[in-house]
């Protein structure tokens, strides 16, 4: 059991007497600690306390003499005879004559007998240091660090990652702590034990999972999912809004002719007059083709690979008008319309929503942003000092990830994890889809701008996804440029950098190399440095609450985005019944843990830091915080245009309102 209590704040309340103080935890109410001043004379001082469990405590050490300029601080923790870790927030240094204030950040463990030294608060690169002592300082940390922080090939093929078989084997530091642990273990094996009968008879059954778990989305879901005009709007503001790209000429795998759609056209028009016009859209998952298949139970599961035709109609918005469910066209691989059968074009439907299952969760969600952004963690700690300004940058958006991203290595996308469980790229499918987007992932792509120009989609109507993450980016990256144009005067300052340069190196080429094309070895200017680091934290952010914060809004009524498919597609339009959607869509128990996972992971986290929001102060420097703080005013003004903008909306779009994104990725 830990108790956590305020230690340390340092002062010189007059000549010569100084106070120490800070946080830490420890596993007993009797502690004995030191603190050594780094100073010629090393002066110790000692001193016995009683803490309360579950209590942030003070306490005062003071010096007999002047200490001068103080370089470093030094804690020296000793082992007692039971387990005594204890976590440090920072040292406080208040000269007596009334100088500015000197502040140690800290923030981490203090485990079994360990010393350490602590900079002062003032963020420098390593040009910036010319003491010896603070240069070996530097070195020495990140010496350690790499020893600690080491990486790993989880699978080939895929982006490196911390080596840790389990959340077990990480650094204490890397740890979530008690609240969010326990938290993140109970609810997620209390809803996996969720079961009910052992089959589903049509699709009001589906209801019966609703009985506690709802959201007013997810509700209004149940009510519209089979509008044709709720598809599409899934597709700009649903839980995978980057798959949706403009199209100008059919992809000649696709047999569409103008007279199967023209039903489905405004008067007066046709598709190929939408086509030159940049009115028709497609959903393309070729990624799929040929992944191979999970089997359950000794059942197999079964996948398709989508091409969507969608057309923005003047008047319906944004519909389906056209569904391919394999890549090959052919006698058994009819094109479903609108106008066909409503249980026929229903279920193709559904086809195209599973494959936005997989592509949404393993790649949208997994791959483009908890493990691109575990490469950006491990680099940070290995490279980069904790005095160096742009590890205090990014260290509030690193919290938690290496957990939650072991977690799901070992819980969710295991050969036993809950993917082989229920979904059907389940077991070796989904690592095979993994490997195929990175193959082509792109460092351009990463960025909004060119991800939404790329795609065509910068004219589309009602692509809320868009528009926020668009002001969202303009204020991280203001921000970014503000803070990098602070700590570096010129280009050559950033190409100087030796710790920076070595960070881009271990993310570039150790670890993503040639296959994130676009990303760069080396950063040659600051707005190189600014537009990589407004990516990292974009990325960690905003493009994380877009693919995850909705998931159990559009995943919790089950035939809205199932998470399996237990027939094959079917080949004939006229053949298709309810019994065979009923035999298609996931069982019973699929669609509980489907539910369960989804509402586990989507759901506000009991312990979030808001984006913006620091509950570490590793910057002390009043320019720096006044660029905090205009970050803040910058994300609230969002806020509240966003809020604005969805008044009055029946279905609001409020995933990426500042407050509710988290400040990195810890779920």
């Amino acid at each position: 059991m830990s108790l956590t209590g305020k230690f340390l704040q340092c002062s010189h309340l007059s000549s010569g007497t100084t106070i120490f103080a800070g946080n830490i935890s420890v596993n007993e109410a009797t502690c004995w600690n030191s603190v050594v001043c780094h100073k010629a004379c090393n002066t110790v001082f000692s001193s016995i306390h009683v803490f309360i469990f579950l209590q942030v405590d003070q306490y005062k050490v003071t010096s007999p003499s002047p200490l001068g300029s103080v370089l470093l601080v030094r804690l020296e923790k000793q082992k007692y005879w039971v387990e005594d870790n204890w976590f440090c927030q920072y040292v406080k240094v208040e000269p007596p004559s009334g100088d500015k204030v000197l502040i140690f950040p800290c923030y981490r463990w203090l485990i079994g007998d360990v010393t350490v030294d602590l900079r002062e608060g003032t963020a420098k690169t390593q040009m910036d240091d010319s003491l010896p002592q603070l240069l070996a300082h530097r070195k020495t940390e990140l010496q350690e660090r790499q020893k600690t922080y080491r990486w790993v090939t989880w699978a080939p093929g895929i982006p490196r990652c911390i080596e840790a078989k389990t959340e077990a084997d990480l650094p204490q530091d890397a740890r979530f702590d008690n609240e969010k642990r326990s938290d993140f273990e109970h609810s997620l094996q209390y809803k996996l034990a969720i079961r009910f009968g052992k089959s589903w008879n049509d699709l009001d059954d589906f209801k019966r999972i609703f009985w506690k778990l709802r959201s007013p989305i997810a509700e209004y879901c149940m009510e519209h999912w089979k509008e044709d005009w709720f598809f599409g709007y899934q597709c700009l503001n649903g839980s995978n809004p980057r798959m949706i790209r403009r199209c100008m000429k059919l992809p000649e795998n696709l047999a569409v002719t103008p007279d199967m759609v023209q039903s489905s056209m405004a008067a007066g028009t046709n598709l190929d007059k939408e086509l030159k016009a940049g009115n028709i859209y497609l959903l393309d998952y070729a990624i799929l083709d040929g992944i191979p298949s999970n089997t359950i139970e000794g059942k197999p599961q079964y996948i398709a690979a989508p091409l969507c035709l969608l057309y923005q109609h003047p008047n319906e918005g944004l519909i389906p008008i056209a569904i391919q469910l394999e890549q090959t066209p052919g006698l058994d691989t009819p094109i479903f319309l609108p106008r066909d059968p409503p249980l026929a074009w229903l279920l193709a439907k559904m086809w195209v929503r599973h494959a936005e299952f997989q592509v949404f969760q393993l790649l949208s969600h997994l791959l483009r942003t908890h493990l691109v952004v575990e490469v950006f963690c491990v680099a940070t700690l290995r490279q980069l000092p904790a005095v160096h300004p742009i590890y205090k940058l990014l260290a509030p958006h690193l919290r938690y990830t290496l957990e939650i991203n072991c977690r799901g290595r070992t819980q969710l996308i295991s050969a036993n994890g809950i993917f082989k469980r229920v979904v059907s790229t389940g077991g070796d499918g989904l690592l095979i889809l993994a490997q195929r987007e990175y193959k082509v992932l792109t460092y351009h792509s990463l960025k909004p701008h060119t991800d939404f120009t790329d795609r065509g989609v910068s004219q589309l109507p009602n692509y809320f996804y868009r528009q926020h993450s668009l002001m969202l980016w303009e204020a991280i990256h203001s921000f970014v440029s503000g803070m990098v144009s602070l700590y570096y005067q010129s280009d050559h300052d950033v190409q100087g950098d030796l710790e920076l340069q070595a960070w881009i190196r271990d993310i570039s080429q150790e670890v993503i190399g040639v296959q994130v094309r676009g990303l760069s070895s080396k950063l040659s200017s600051r707005e190189e440095l600014s537009t990589l680091l407004a990516v990292a934290i974009f990325t960690s952010t905003v493009q994380h609450a877009a693919t995850n914060n909705g998931q159990f809004d559009w995943c919790a009524w089950v035939p809205n985005t199932p998470c399996t498919m237990r027939l094959p597609p079917p080949t004939e339009k006229d053949l298709v019944t309810m019994e065979m959607i009923m035999a298609s869509l996931p069982d019973v128990s699929q669609s509980c843990v489907q539910m369960a996972i989804t509402w586990h992971l989507g759901r506000a986290q009991p312990d979030a830091i808001p984006m913006g929001q620091y509950t570490e102060d590793h910057f002390t420097e009043e320019q720096a915080l006044e660029l905090i703080e205009r970050f803040r005013m910058e994300l609230k003004e969002i806020e509240g245009h966003i809020l604005s903008q969805n008044e009055g909306l029946q279905l609001q779009y409020l995933v990426l309102l500042p407050s509710r994104i988290e400040n990195s990725i810890t779920i």
